[in-house]
């Protein structure tokens, strides 16, 4: 955590009453796919993905983790939905195993092909045309496969464009989501995010686009000041929970993510639609779906892990902001969500998060998942697509 964010965090805390003091130290089972990179002069991102080294890899394995299947139960998912709907997904560098890739996690959990043959899938750069593409980037790689994928479990009737910048500065993600936005598709997933910055006002305009429902993963590091570009008001801030089977009337139950990133903005105004008491400013999260990465959710990337590559173990909210922009793909109703504020009138159609935490706050909302809205799991997680 840089000084300015420290500065913030600590902040935050004092207007609790409550000692400034660091989040929990990291599960060391869990492996960032992207870290982070800072320029002084031009900001750059870093993708949200993690993955669990505690299983057997490979292309040969068993796929750990939750499947389509699981997540519809776990979100009473419709079976049938968001046909002639596109979701499209922003990211840096090129995966050239992307759509082999995801044709393999389709037919093993038995979702129809989404190929570039029949219309379903296609694959541009920062500026729309389908070469050249640019320079290949493991690390990223792994997002890539992830965010399709949970794409596809969403929604496995929706068309997929990936929007490939040619490096993860906000300058050029911010091409590529403009080019994403024109494209006609319903809702936009950014599984990215970097420190506010001084001088973000300019990059704002590229997450801002009428009709075009936008969305940021609120980050991995707990409670914390919050991340750009998920903290921008017009953007769907998505946190993280942990989702985990149980013998009650849902099925399910599900708590605030340990890692999931909450925070009050130091840059954006509060929202009118937003009125939590301890945060003068924007508070990130929205909305939330399952991130953590105990058991996680199986993905199938053959590019981004070496001789590990296969079927792997991730999570991080890089998983749960692609989950809910499917979600959206398949309520159809992607053109009429400008920010955040329907979720605000809609909470009843959403599953209250209570429980677990991320971070140091005395109990308070801004760190635990408490009754109504809390920042971690914001107003909760999908039931159903009532809410999108």
């Amino acid at each position: 955590m840089n000084r300015f964010r420290a500065a913030v965090l600590a902040g935050a805390l004092l207007t609790l009453g409550l000692p400034a003091m660091a989040v929990a130290a990291p599960d060391t089972t869990m492996h960032t796919a992207c870290t982070s990179t800072t320029n002084s002069t031009t900001p750059t991102m870093h993708c949200f993905a993690l993955y669990r080294s505690t299983h057997a890899f490979g292309p040969n394995a068993t796929p750990e983790g939750y499947g389509p299947a699981d997540l519809r139960s776990a979100y009473k998912l419709p079976s049938t939905g968001g046909a002639g709907q596109t979701i499209a997904i922003v990211d840096a560098y090129d995966n050239p195993n992307a759509e082999a890739d995801l044709a393999t996690y389709r037919q093993q959990f038995g979702l129809p092909a989404c190929t570039t043959a029949n219309g379903c899938f296609k694959k541009v750069n920062q500026r729309g045309a389908a070469s050249p593409l640019p320079t290949g980037s493991p690390n990223w790689g792994v997002e890539i496969s992830l965010d399709l994928d949970m794409v596809s479990a969403a929604c496995p009737d929706c068309h997929i464009l990936l929007v490939e910048a040619d490096t993860p500065t906000s300058e050029n993600l911010g091409a590529a989501e403009d080019t994403a936005a024109r494209s006609g598709a319903s809702a936009v997933s950014n599984s990215y995010g970097t420190d506010e910055f001084n001088g973000m006002d300019a990059d704002a305009k590229h997450y801002q686009h009428p009709g075009v429902a936008i969305l940021a993963s609120s980050g991995d590091y707990g409670f914390q000041p919050a991340s750009f570009p998920a903290s921008l008001a017009n953007v769907i801030a998505v946190g993280g929970t942990t989702l985990a089977k149980a013998d009650n009337a849902r099925g399910w139950t599900e708590t605030a993510w340990s890692r999931a990133g909450s925070g009050c903005s130091a840059w954006i105004p509060k929202p009118a639609w937003q009125h939590d008491a301890n945060c003068g400013m924007r508070t990130v999260a929205d909305v939330a779906a399952v991130a953590d990465t105990d058991p996680g959710l199986a993905v199938y990337d053959t590019y981004g892990l070496g001789t590990q590559a296969g079927w792997i173990t991730v999570g991080g909210t890089s998983a749960s902001s692609p989950f809910i922009a499917g979600i959206i793909g398949l309520a159809g109703n992607g053109s009429q969500i400008t920010d955040a504020s329907s979720l605000y009138t809609h909470a009843d159609k959403l599953f209250d998060v209570v429980g677990g935490s991320n971070g140091y706050c005395g109990g308070d909302y801004l760190c635990t998942g408490l009754d109504g809205y809390d920042a971690p799991t914001g107003l909760g997680s999908p039931n159903g697509v009532g809410a999108l």
